[in-house]
């Protein structure tokens, strides 16, 4: 959550020039680690952050947002997670996890808890972060090729910003004492926005303290970052001496005072540095919502600009390479969906009922022969003018299946032009759809899920499906 600063008086502080030792890569990387200031998958190809925020501690029923973040180009998103000490506690660590997974989306979690630590008296400290990542680990522990841990969300407020240093230190020895390999990353203080510097100025410090030299810095960049100037000299500070960032919030400039989010955009393209945007709904402000209400059909300024603008997430965003590493460009949709309420209110803001779509699955399938079987139900998730959306959940019949195949013959001469979470092939009208290696295992009675984009023309006819289980 960003936290907009009023009346700072902040003087220029004039950068005293030091040598520092650059970051070394990470030594047995199992999964996403740091390479000097770049972050890179286990097979050594660069990734770089191209995504939203994401509020599913408030929003825990918006499950649909993953799948409608990545149809909009998005490769990450960061999910808003509670310890338990204000929100939370967030249990559901493994269903995020296979959401993120489902929609190749590479998963940043972070504790929402520790906002403004110092400064609000009910935010936890990122000791006590620790802890809840802690009771999490066994969900964690075999992920690290997907997911990023975020220890704090902008754990210092204002008031002795200079605790950070000995905070996130101690806090990153903890994670690692407790044996977790996956890289980390680190919020600034300030609110994340680092205005007196202490992150920038303590940032080999801190980088040092993680034995496993796998933690990337964050900053988030609100109205303290609303010229170009402030963002690329800051920014600069970081390449120059070697450090690994990413914008882990910002918005956009709505009006002079607001942050340059054009600058952003294009300073983090040219330096190859990841982006996260705060955030796809929630807020109830069209200064922070992408969207309104969720509909991934309804984009505000701040969406249009994120996804659709220059140097945005159309057009920069490539997938990981754990995934199979191809580019999701945005459709560009313009029909809405139906949507039934769902309230699910924000405590740290006004919030409005959290509407999600109402889906109308056709199981119009047949199960395989023998023991094993299974169905698989067909939704058009979004549909626009020669496009589409779709999803397929398929479940396990009453005992366990170890693989799954769908198959269907479109009528209306549909094309599937892209997919996610399947191997899905076409040969004109008829398509095949399998698992991939994640999802193929299913217990009797359980489900998962695969999308896809395809065009149209004419009639878009929900076509009827066949499963096959293995």
């Amino acid at each position: 959550m960003r936290r907009l600063l009023t009346a700072i008086g902040v003087a220029v502080v004039a950068f005293a020039a030091s040598v520092l030792v650059a970051v070394s890569p990470a030594s047995a990387a199992v999964g996403l680690h740091t390479s000097g200031r770049d972050i890179v998958e286990a097979n050594g190809q660069k990734f770089i952050m191209r995504g939203v925020n994401h509020e599913h501690v408030w929003f825990t029923g918006q499950t649909s947002s993953f799948a409608n973040i990545k149809a909009k180009g998005a490769n990450t998103v960061r999910v808003v997670l509670g310890s338990g000490k204000r929100w939370g506690p967030s249990n559901d660590v493994p269903a995020i996890i296979t959401l993120c997974k489902q929609n190749k989306l590479i998963c940043v979690l972070e504790v929402h808890d520790t906002t403004g630590y110092g400064e609000d008296g009910a935010a936890a400290t990122l000791d006590e972060a620790v802890n809840y990542w802690i009771t999490q680990k066994a969900n964690l522990v075999g992920q690290e090729s997907y997911v990023v841990i975020n220890i704090g969300n902008e754990p210092i407020g204002n008031t002795n910003p200079g605790q950070w240093t000995a905070a996130t230190t101690a806090a990153i020895q903890k994670m690692r004492t407790n044996g977790f390999e996956h890289l980390l990353m680190v919020d600034a203080p300030n609110w994340g926005q680092d205005w007196q510097y202490v992150m920038r100025d303590n940032a080999q410090t801190v980088l040092d303290a993680d034995t496993k030299h796998n933690t990337v810095l964050s900053i988030h960049m609100y109205d303290v970052f609303n010229t170009a100037a402030s963002i690329t000299d800051y920014l600069n500070r970081f390449q120059t001496n070697n450090w690994p960032l990413v914008i882990g919030e910002f918005g956009w400039q709505r009006s002079s005072n607001n942050v340059d989010d054009q600058t952003i955009l294009a300073e983090a393209n040219a330096r190859g540095l990841g982006y996260l945007g705060w955030s796809w709904a929630g807020n109830n402000d069209p200064y922070l919502d992408m969207t309104n209400n969720f509909d991934p059909t309804q984009l505000t300024t701040w969406g249009l600009r994120i996804f659709n603008g220059p140097n945005g997430i159309t057009a920069t965003s490539k997938e990981a390479t754990i995934y199979g590493g191809t580019t999701s460009p945005s459709p560009s949709p313009s029909a809405s969906r139906s949507a039934s309420p769902s309230p699910s209110p924000s405590p740290s803001r006004s919030a409005s009922p959290s509407p999600s779509r109402s889906a109308s699955p056709s199981p119009s399938t047949s199960p395989s022969s023998g023991t094993r079987s299974c169905t698989a139900g067909y939704t058009i998730v979004n549909s626009w003018q020669g496009g589409f959306q779709a999803e397929v959940k398929v479940t396990a019949g009453s005992s366990a299946i170890t693989g799954w195949t769908v198959n269907w013959t479109y009528a209306n001469g549909q094309t599937v032009t892209q997919f996610w979470s399947t191997t899905l092939t076409q040969s004109g009208a008829a398509v095949t759809a399998r698992n991939v290696s994640y999802n193929g295992s299913l217990a009797a009675g359980a489900n998962t899920s695969f999308g896809f984009l395809g065009s149209w023309n004419g009639t878009n006819g929900v076509p009827t499906l066949t499963c096959a289980a293995s």
